[in-house]
């Protein structure tokens, strides 16, 4: 079993196999599944330092596919989240998100709030485009961020 799990990892870190895993992991982090990507998205770069700008636009690409599936759930769900009653806090959450609108989206990197940030801005039928825009910077910037960091902390 040992070996098979080792095959499987030299497989995935190949480049033709790396980008595409990065992808999925990205997609499904992105959803309200509790995943990360960054863990992927550090390997891929740290075994092929030459991949680092097309690994970040891959996992940009993913997680932000994600969050706009997480936005059309949310907005699939509209009709059923308002038959029940809001809290005052929660009131005002959705007051601060119609007011921010789109630009909102712009924190859905953000670990827990980020992905049902996305699904609230779906819910409240944000418009979709800008929203999607504004995920995708949001997120460009993290990985940016994020694995620059962690390459040059594991470096020296």
């Amino acid at each position: 079993m040992e070996a098979w799990l080792d095959q499987m990892l030299v497989l995935l870190a190949l480049p033709q196999y790396g980008l595409s895993t990065v992808f999925v992991v990205s997609f499904v982090s992105a959803t309200l599944l509790p995943l990360g990507s960054e863990p992927a998205v550090f390997g891929l770069v740290t075994l092929n330092p030459q991949l680092f700008w097309p690994t970040i636009l891959v996992a940009t690409a993913g997680n932000t596919l994600g969050g706009a599936l997480d936005w059309v759930m949310g907005l699939a769900s509209h009709e059923v989240v308002d038959r029940y009653q809001h809290s005052r806090h929660h009131l005002k959450a959705l007051d601060w998100l119609k007011r921010i609108g789109p630009k909102a989206c712009l924190l859905a990197w953000l670990p827990i709030i980020g992905d049902p940030l996305c699904a609230v801005a779906g819910w409240l039928k944000l418009p979709f485009w800008p929203c999607l825009v504004y995920m995708a910077i949001g997120k460009f910037a993290r990985y940016v961020i994020m694995t620059s960091a962690l390459v040059g902390l594991f470096r020296g």
